[in-house]
């Protein structure tokens, strides 16, 4: 059969796109266009055929075709533009992660309280030259091949002893961001449907945003994912569930092992796979639990070293089921290869050594403290926080950009809540502020100062709890 192209910036005829459509689900549709927008076989500007013309061409529902409209416009590869059609998107330039860049504000005059970076306290880090000092005396030649295994034995042994779950495969690479992207490539495809807490991790919605997946948000309790919720999310059929176990980024909150258990035994019957991102690791006061306890052949695990020993190591580890991680590893000799074996051997030195260990230990209890203070003093002035550890507070507020102008006015910076919600019609639909506890000062009186203009900020009128 002879298919008909159509030159750059005119009409494409239904028939076109028929004569490449394999599957008529919203998947298959937006699939078989965006192969041929990556093969230059139709271009930018051209007009696509209207949802009812294509419909009726391929003799499906109209409501399925603009599912694929949506897909495809979810991933910047289409635009609508009302009554004048829906036309291919110019792409020569990647689509900005705009959630990402969301939650970073103006950068810093110096001159303001910064609690909106989600990072760690550098004072609270340890010492990264002393542990490169101990090792660096005896570091011979690191890699005798390119094919050399990419985790050191000596780390691998120590990250098995200490997983949450036996794992089926381990290794490392280079930070928790990376694990999320690799894993997302393997796994997510245009058109799929994931879930995830909402609100949720802005650079993973950016990240499946240009996958072209369809994200279901599901809402959290205390102890975390609300089991009903996901019940209700895997009645679409999603490839996966990605959730934080441990001091859920924004909100700070910790699965329980009896959660864990629970949301296991409601994915039992689902082929999702379950991919968890503990970013905190050894800064959170709370158990190390996984639903890869109950399912490990469905879960991949990923623990950042980032918070509690360095961003600047760029490690973490992904362990779990063989299925996804065997890919990863595969693809990654076709890129960087490895993640260096030094920086290896430095977070080894800093996870066995007595000193780095110790100044974990301390960062974990000066963190805790920290988050429970500001959320007991906004507590006693009427103000709603989200419960948990790690260096986040999830903090409700009447009106988003009313409470940011007015801490901005009193010198304190945070993080607007938008970027971190899932969805339109999410179920966390309430404004909010991420604030990052790791950055307050150790003085108490310092911390009841911002609670209260925190406070004033949310738009209650509790008053003041001094």
């Amino acid at each position: 059969m002879t298919v008909s192209i159509p030159a750059s910036g005119t009409n494409v005829p239904a028939a076109s796109v028929v004569a490449f459509v394999e599957d008529k689900s919203p998947r298959g549709i937006a699939a078989a266009v965006h192969r041929m927008i990556r093969a230059e076989q139709i271009g930018p500007g051209d007009r696509l055929p209207t949802v009812r013309a294509l419909a009726m061409a391929l003799g499906i529902s109209p409501a399925t075709v603009s599912e694929a409209w949506q897909a495809l416009g979810s991933v910047g590869a289409i635009q609508a533009r009302g009554r004048a059609g829906t036309f291919v998107r110019d792409v020569a330039e990647p689509t900005r992660p705009t959630r990402y860049l969301g939650i970073a504000g103006a950068p810093s005059d110096g001159t303001a309280i910064d609690l909106s970076t989600g990072t760690p306290d550098p004072q609270l880090l340890p010492a990264l030259h002393e542990a490169i000092e101990r090792f660096s005396s005896g570091a011979t030649a690191w890699t005798s091949s390119y094919l050399d295994e990419p985790v050191l034995p000596a780390l691998r042994e120590h990250l098995d002893a200490s997983w949450p779950f036996r794992a089926q495969r381990l290794t490392v690479v280079d930070g928790a961001l990376d694990a999320l992207s690799r894993i997302v490539d393997q796994i997510v495809g245009l058109g799929d449907r994931v879930v995830m807490e909402s609100p949720g991790f802005p650079p993973l919605i950016d990240m499946l945003d240009r996958a072209g997946a369809e994200v279901i948000p599901v809402a959290m309790d205390e102890q975390g994912v609300i089991p009903a919720e996901l019940t209700r999310a895997l009645a679409s059929a999603p490839v996966a569930v990605f959730v934080q176990p441990r001091a859920q980024n924004p909100t700070g909150t910790s699965m329980t092992r009896l959660r864990s258990s629970q949301l296991a035994e409601v994915l039992a019957g689902s082929r999702a796979w379950v991919i968890e991102d503990d970013h905190c690791g050894e800064i959170s006061i709370a158990e190390d639990v996984s639903i890869g306890q109950f399912l490990p052949e469905r879960c991949v695990h990923i623990r950042s070293f980032s918070k509690s020993h360095g961003p600047d190591l760029r490690i973490a580890a992904v362990g779990g089921a063989a299925e996804v991680i065997d890919p990863l590893v595969a693809r990654r000799m076709l890129g960087p290869g490895w993640t260096s074996r030094l920086l290896q051997a430095v977070l080894l030195d800093l996870l066995t050594h007595a000193d780095p260990q110790a100044s974990v230990s301390d960062a974990r209890v000066v963190y805790a403290r920290r988050g429970t203070w500001l959320r007991e003093k906004l507590k006693d002035r009427g103000v709603d926080t989200s419960p948990g550890d790690g260096i986040n507070v999830w903090v409700s507020v009447d009106d988003e950009r009313s409470a940011l102008v007015t801490l901005a006015a009193a010198g304190i910076r945070v993080a607007p809540g938008s970027p971190f919600l899932v969805g339109r019609d999410g179920p966390t639909t309430s404004s909010g502020l991420r604030v990052t506890t790791a950055m307050l000062p150790d003085d108490e009186a310092d911390i009841d100062d911002i609670a209260e203009s925190i406070a004033r900020a949310a738009g209650t009128t509790a008053g003041s709890a001094r």
